[in-house]
């Protein structure tokens, strides 16, 4: 007992030199007594009273233990803790239980739950110590951050030992001495950050990546080694990181490795070299500044920096180097002093005015400077503002405000923490919350520290934006977006939130991902350079589509299957419109999406300048089909190309139809054209290599007749083609001329299969078209082949009223000219014969009533089948062709010019002026549903851009107007229908 008092005279070693007031001194007299009852209870007399006798040190200790009440439940579960400090000072302690630490991986026999039960306990304990020690002013800020880091490297080393000897004990390693397990080992640990700079803060993560050097003695199979250390990895982390009842050690994260999506835990120094030579990102040569072999084979970890030196020092400060600096200032917004700066809920470490814009000013001049003087290469952010103002880089003035502000703010970040050890930089947004930070910081109270704390913020600001005056801006006013490291940067998120973004923090795992050159795309420097030039001008145009999401996937999506983007990324940048057509693509248009997502080479077509002053009439698509097929070739690569050819110009037809250059009937006139010289081409095609084994049959000659929206000229960008194949031949042949001679009707049905195939079976390409060849004589029923005098025989005696009114829209579109010019010649004559018109009419309006009964309309917006829709238009202006009631020169298959030229006997001007206004607000619909749809338009789910694309077709205001507008024009059309199609004497 005796002795016991003996000691208690000594006195607690740790004095206090700040003065810390609790914000509630009977709370803090409680806590007191609450960690006094358990120090008595461990037979800690010393603890007890110490806690229970008035002094400056319990004072101190109070305010503590109301402040941190993560402080206050460790000194109460341990409170040997503070007895500690009766015999040996902070330091000395600490010294000791780091000596502890690393001797804790070498005990022999000593299990992982014992080694992480050891290693908790006694981080525990540091952590207490050295936030005492901060708290109380008898270590600065920089002695706690290096205390910090030094306990993590012990940590970190002790792990490493345990775990290799335990694979030299397995026979996966051949250690040299095991009781030296690291040397030779091959195994490197780097720590990054602030581990690698030794600036670790309270509650920090550590920052490491794991590799391996396969040519050290140690590792007895180098095919196994990425497995073996990937493994040693995992464990490691685990030891780190798990919770158990005694705590963790430390948070562990990996993700700074090379390329962390697609990468192992552990990668060979030859992979890693090649990474960052080949792929590295600027971001990544700013985060090797502070690498350091932590743990491990150090001497092996210490050559592969030396390697690393000339990706991360460039020598030379040219134009390369400065624009790969300011590659990373392009991501992020740098504020020039507007507006007030916040004090609740700030960043600390993100946000304006914060650590990471000082780490981040230090670092720029680093990369550009470092190259040519060595004293510039290293870690530590306030040595090396010493010494970038040593060799004139920055000004005196600049070092002492950026050095005194910098631990300034490290102490707030370290308060922000104690106060629950949680990993966060952000300032409380309660007023209880920032008066704890206040007082834990020596404060008077939260207005005062609000008011360092804002000048500090505004200091930093200032010199921050002035290091970037002359760099090139980007969109103004966007905010921060930055994309570099592994972490989300919370005003990021809030900035993608603000564009549109519902998902930020996906967008930004997409965005860093096109950084590690995942994508061919932006494999070379200089695509991701422009890429992040691009990505603000991206962004905003995405998330003006209001479906910014699904847009920047279907463009991550796009970017996947690009061969290289350089050229597009410098086109999109200097053409806005472009860049609104294609975020107006990924946001509204799915199936144009889909098309230049599977085939990103239809996207070529749009680096054409000329692209939206060109007309793609039928002249200029055929320049460009016989360019692009143009020398010899072999018959899969004709249809090939074919497909590749089609799919480009239906993209590029659908793109000036959503930027306006053409409108809904130019384009149904443009997507029939290139059907005509696709399927054209296909016939020739098929013709010369059927030929090759069969021969032709004497005066063999063929014609496709289209009919539908083919016909008429209406096609849209997802239309099936109706198509007719008729022939004629010598009337004396009786077989082909080939190796394998066929009879006539065998030789062109045949040769219609082979069509069919050529045009519709699906290739590597895809698939030309989808044909449909129902319409021909006796439909299904009857040969695909139609012989002309066949076709002449079933019209005029033996077809339907409907297959007649479906004759109204045939038209020859490929094959010899002068049959082509017979058979258009003989519909003619056949839709000029006489007719009852009563029972033309009677006909049509009974298959309307049928077709209405057998597939009704899904809802308003299905405009083909609703009553008064497309339908009732077509049957109007077939019903008039085939009683004689339109006017005009010359026969017309196309229904909008056969509405306008309506007979004044069959329906009078206005009614014609209703029909014509009907059918261009239906053909402006379907071209656009058929374009940018996969499935049928849904009203509840409409896409915003979609929404206003419909609109613009329309040139109505408002969605609600427009739908109000569709409902009263198909009852218009339903009461034309009706007057039109009535049974008349």
């Amino acid at each position: 007992m005796a002795d016991t008092v003996e000691r208690t005279r000594g006195g607690w070693l740790l004095k206090p030199t700040v003065t810390l007031a609790p914000l509630d001194v009977g709370r803090a007299e409680r806590e007191l007594a609450e960690i006094a009852d358990a120090a008595s209870g461990d037979d800690l007399a010393r603890v007890a009273g110490l806690l229970t006798a008035k002094s400056p040190v319990r004072d101190f200790l109070g305010a503590v233990f109301d402040l941190s009440p993560f402080l206050r439940d460790l000194a109460r579960r341990r409170p040997s803790m503070l007895d500690a400090l009766f015999d040996r000072g902070v330091e000395e302690r600490l010294a000791a239980i780091v000596a502890e630490i690393g001797r804790s991986g070498l005990v022999p026999d000593l299990t992982e739950p014992a080694l992480m039960a050891s290693l908790r306990e006694r981080k525990t304990e540091a952590h207490f110590l050295i936030a005492l020690a901060d708290l109380a002013g008898e270590a600065d800020t920089q002695a706690t951050v290096r205390r910090l880091s030094r306990l993590a490297d012990a940590c970190v080393d002790a792990a490493s030992d345990f775990l290799l000897r335990d694979a030299h004990r397995q026979g996966k390693l051949s250690l040299a001495d095991p009781e030296n397990p690291a040397k030779g080992s091959g195994w490197i640990l780097l720590g990054m950050g602030k581990l690698g700079a030794r600036e670790l803060n309270f509650s920090s993560d550590i920052d490491l990546i794991s590799f391996f050097d396969p040519e050290r003695p140690a590792i007895i199979d180098p095919s196994d080694a990425t497995d073996l250390f990937s493994r040693l990895t995992r464990r490691l982390v685990r030891i780190l990181q798990d919770r158990t009842e005694h705590g963790y050690v430390f948070r562990t994260d990996l993700r700074l490795r090379p390329d962390p999506g697609s990468t192992p835990l552990a990668i060979p120094v030859l992979a890693a070299l090649n990474y960052y030579e080949g792929r590295g990102q600027n971001w990544e040569r700013a985060a090797m500044i502070k690498a350091r072999p932590v743990a491990g084979d150090i001497e092996a970890g210490t050559a592969f920096l030396k390697e690393l030196q000339p990706y991360v020092w460039r020598k030379y400060m040219d134009y390369a180097a400065i624009a790969d600096v300011h590659s990373i200032k392009r991501q992020i917004h740098a504020h020039k002093g507007h507006g007030e700066i916040a004090v609740r809920g700030h960043n600390v470490k993100l946000g304006r005015g914060g650590i990471r814009e000082i780490e981040f000013f230090v670092q720029t001049q680093q990369l550009i400077a470092g190259g040519r003087f060595p004293e510039l290469r290293g870690r530590e952010t306030v040595a090396m503002l010493a010494e970038l103002a040593k060799r004139n880089w920055i000004t005196a003035e600049a070092r002492d405000a950026l050095t005194r502000q910098y631990w300034f703010l490290r102490r707030v970040e370290h308060a922000i923490q104690m106060v629950a050890d949680e990993q966060t930089h952000t300032l409380p947004e309660d007023d209880e919350g920032l008066e704890r930070i206040a007082h834990m910081l020596a404060f008077a109270d939260a207005e005062s520290f609000s008011h360092a704390f804002r000048a500090s913020l505004q200091q930093v600001e200032a010199h921050y934006a002035a290091l970037f005056e002359a760099a090139p801006e980007l969109s103004s006013g966007v905010g921060n977006l930055v994309f570099t490291g592994d972490v989300d940067d919370p005003d990021t998120l809030q900035t993608l939130h603000r564009l549109g973004f519902q998902r930020p923090s996906d967008i930004c795992r997409v965005i860093r991902s096109w950084h590690f050159g995942r994508y061919r795309v932006t494999r070379s420097a200089e695509a991701r350079e422009r890429l992040t030039e691009l990505t603000p001008a991206l962004l905003e145009a995405f998330g003006k589509t209001r479906r910014a999401d699904e847009a920047l996937m279907r463009f991550d999506e796009f970017l996947a299957g690009l061969p290289a983007g350089v050229q597009l990324f410098s086109l999109l940048q200097s053409n806005p419109a472009l860049l609104r057509l294609l975020a107006t693509i990924m946001g509204a248009a799915p199936r144009l999406a889909a098309v230049i997502t599977r085939r990103p080479h239809v996207f070529d077509g749009l680096l054409d300048p000329a692209l939206l002053t060109e007309l793609p009439n039928r002249a200029y698509l055929a320049t460009r089909l016989a360019a692009f097929l143009e020398g010899e070739r072999a018959y899969e690569d004709v249809l090939d190309r074919l497909r590749i050819f089609a799919s480009e110009q239906k993209f590029l037809i659908g793109v000036r139809l959503l930027a306006g250059s053409i409108d809904a009937a130019h384009a149904g006139k443009a997507f029939s054209d290139l059907a005509d010289l696709t399927i054209g081409a296909a016939l020739e095609a098929v013709e010369a290599e059927f030929s090759i084994r069969h021969g032709r049959v004497p005066g063999g000659r063929i014609v496709l007749l289209g009919m539908g929206k083919l016909g008429s000229r209406e096609l849209t960008a997802g239309s099936d083609v109706d198509l007719i194949l008729l022939y004629d031949h010598d009337a004396d042949a009786e077989e082909s001329d080939g190796d394998k001679p066929l009879a006539p009707s065998h030789y062109f049905s045949r040769l219609t299969q082979r069509l069919i195939a050529a045009v519709s079976a699906p290739t590597a390409e895809g698939v030309l078209y989808e044909l449909d060849l129902r319409l021909r004589p006796s439909g299904n029923k009857g040969p695909v082949a139609t012989h002309v005098e066949a076709f002449r025989k079933y019209q005029r005696q033996d077809a339907w009223t409907w297959e007649q009114m479906a004759l109204t829209r045939a038209r020859a579109i490929a094959g010899e000219p002068e049959l082509a010019a017979e058979i258009d010649a003989e519909v003619a004559a056949i839709l000029a014969l006489p007719r009852d018109a009563a029972k033309v009419r009677a006909e049509a309006a009974e298959m309307r009533a049928l077709i209405e009964e057998e597939k009704p309309p899904r809802d308003l917006w299905d405009i083909k089948l609703v009553p008064g829709g497309l339908i009732d238009l077509e049957f109007i202006a077939q019903v008039a062709t085939l009683t004689g009631q339109v006017e005009g020169e010359g026969r017309t298959a196309n229904t909008a010019e056969t509405l306008a030229r309506l007979a004044p006997a069959f329906a009078d001007g206005s009614t014609r002026q209703d029909l014509v206004r009907a059918w261009s607000l239906y053909l402006a619909l379907t071209q656009i549903f058929r374009l940018c749809l996969d499935s049928p338009f849904d009203r509840k789910d409409v896409p915003p851009g979609l929404a206003d694309l419909l609109l613009a077709a329309t040139d109505l205001p408002d969605f609600s107007v427009l739908e109000a507008h569709l409902k009263e024009m198909a009852g218009e059309v339903r009461g034309i229908f009706g007057r039109l199609l009535k049974k008349r004497k």
